[in-house]
């Protein structure tokens, strides 16, 4: 769900408003940060990226059109400068876990009890056995609740390859979850769920 706010600043900021401009920085710093984390655990070459991504976002914005969602294009965005970064750095060094892979990383929740947080780990384990475009699939579907269209441009695929991408994660969860699929299936649509209900929360 695209925020009135989001749209307001990113207007503001493409006819030179420096001030709608940090708004955007202080909104989607650390949220890039986390969706960097997904692909590689090299947190100074994440921030990098995030200020390059920010740097050039001001320098083009005369040039910038209007995204559907604000959100997503900066994360599309950060996630093919991040590819490219790694790419371009392992032809020269070693990288320590950033091989362009992706992880769903699970972070404790105090508004749920200890046997659900217990659920919702295991089922992060479970994830993390899928290879990783499926991986990311799941995370994108369920825990940042996006559309299949969506999903299809963050990821530079079609429309069919998104259902047969997500079926295949899903078939593969069902084969790794040991006749635990439904409850598996329970938890990541709560969390769709959950997700969907903060996003309608109004701000203040």
């Amino acid at each position: 769900m695209q925020s009135e706010s989001h749209v307001l600043w990113w207007n503001a900021f493409k006819q030179g408003d420096w001030d709608a401009f940090t708004a955007l920085y202080g909104e989607f710093y650390e949220l890039l940060n986390n969706y960097g984390r997904k692909f590689t655990q090299d947190a100074d070459l994440i921030q990098d990226v995030v200020h390059d991504l920010f740097v050039r976002l001001w320098t083009t914005r005369t040039r910038l059109g209007d995204p559907a969602s604000v959100k997503n294009y900066l994360y599309k965005a950060l996630r093919s400068a991040l590819f490219r970064k790694i790419q371009s750095l392992s032809k020269f060094v070693e990288l320590d876990n950033a091989s362009g892979g992706f992880t769903v990383n699970f972070i404790p929740d105090a508004s749920f009890r200890q046997e659900e947080q217990e659920l919702r780990s295991q089922v992060i384990a479970l994830v993390n056995t899928l290879p990783a475009r499926q991986q990311e699939i799941i995370f994108l579907r369920f825990y940042e609740g996006m559309s299949y269209e969506e999903i299809a441009v963050m990821m530079d695929i079609n429309m069919s390859s998104t259902y047969k991408l997500l079926y295949k994660a899903l078939d593969n969860l069902q084969k790794v979850s040991d006749k635990r699929f439904l409850t598996i299936l329970s938890v990541l649509f709560f969390l769709s769920k959950s997700f969907s209900k903060k996003m309608l929360i109004p701000e203040g």
